[in-house]
């Protein structure tokens, strides 16, 4: 079997001098090997088609066969890496918290540990009947949320 750890250096070689940013690889115990990068502006199938030109002359068909697919981390697929969430920063995004129901708000800050979106909530407000609506910035860490992705908006 393809060593996961060696498509992972491959990629990264590869990545190494452009924008882009290696997302997940994986290798299935078929040797069918999946890679996914992202862009902050989206990915040229262009530059999917040259990394797989690389990964495919890298690894040797002859000691072990293989399939490849290497693609762009799909649109209204969770986060799965920090790069993700820093570029997602002032994007509107959905969250499920695992205590509670899912949410949605703007990424206003993301780091190793967590993550901050500021959401709309309601608020009792005193002398008032009805709750009145605030911006509040909640911070959650990874662990705390089962899935943080883009929010796909249809207009």
């Amino acid at each position: 079997m393809i060593d996961v750890n060696k498509v992972r250096e491959l990629a990264q070689q590869w990545l190494a001098d452009k924008e882009y940013f290696l997302v997940d690889a994986t290798v299935d115990e078929d040797n069918r090997v999946v890679v996914e990068i992202d862009h902050k502006d989206g990915v040229w199938i262009d530059d999917c088609c040259d990394l797989s030109r690389f990964l495919d002359e890298a690894l040797d068909r002859d000691v072990e066969d293989f399939e490849l697919e290497v693609g762009s981390a799909g649109i209204g697929q969770p986060f799965k890496v920090l790069q993700q969430f820093t570029n997602a920063i002032g994007a509107k995004v959905e969250f499920l918290p695992r205590e509670g129901k899912k949410g949605t708000g703007i990424m206003q800050a993301a780091d190793e540990q967590g993550f901050t979106v500021r959401v709309v909530e309601r608020q009792s407000v005193e002398g008032k009947k009805r709750p009145v609506k605030r911006e509040v910035d909640r911070r959650f860490e990874h662990n705390q949320v089962a899935w943080v992705r883009l929010a796909i908006e249809f207009k």
